[in-house]
């Protein structure tokens, strides 16, 4: 069983909070998942995310274009789509020169293709509470996200 962290936020500031205190402490290599429903956040967050890291235009979903890429201060930023993807066409797209590469990987909707994931990425799963409220469930799998994980939990960003 894996360690779990949690992250309570009550309103889009609180997200992107959490956002900038993961991008803040990115790394080349870096994949993050995020799954939950439409409206859960995830799009706050991964612009959040993004500014955080330094990319200075406008992030929105990637939904239809599947991947979007940025230029940040540091590294590249991947921002993934897989809502609308089979396995087999997520493996025809090349997806681990992404999740492998030099860059950071943000995935929405990542469940849709767990088989090819890392084993090394931090699994992020949010929930709606009543309007604002917003449940964050972290899932660290590998030791520096664990490390991630301690070091916000230290900070007292995550519980």
């Amino acid at each position: 069983m894996f360690a779990s962290f949690s992250y309570e936020s009550r309103s889009p500031e609180d997200t992107a909070r959490l956002a900038r205190q993961l991008g803040e402490r990115a790394f080349a290599g870096m994949l993050i998942t995020l799954d939950g429903d439409l409206g859960a956040g995830k799009t706050t967050f991964s612009q959040a995310f993004a500014a955080a890291i330094g990319v200075k235009e406008p992030v929105n979903s990637p939904t239809f274009t599947l991947i979007k890429e940025y230029e940040g201060d540091a590294f590249p930023f991947y921002h993934m789509d897989a809502y609308r993807l089979s396995l087999m066409e997520a493996d025809d797209l090349g997806l681990d020169e992404y999740f492998y590469g030099d860059g950071v990987t943000l995935l929405e909707w990542a469940e849709r293709i767990e088989p090819m994931l890392p084993p090394e990425r931090l699994e992020m799963r949010l929930e709606v509470g009543t309007e604002n409220e917003r449940y964050f469930t972290l899932y660290p799998h590998g030791s520096a996200y664990l490390k991630l994980c301690m070091a916000l939990r230290q900070n007292g960003v995550l519980q």
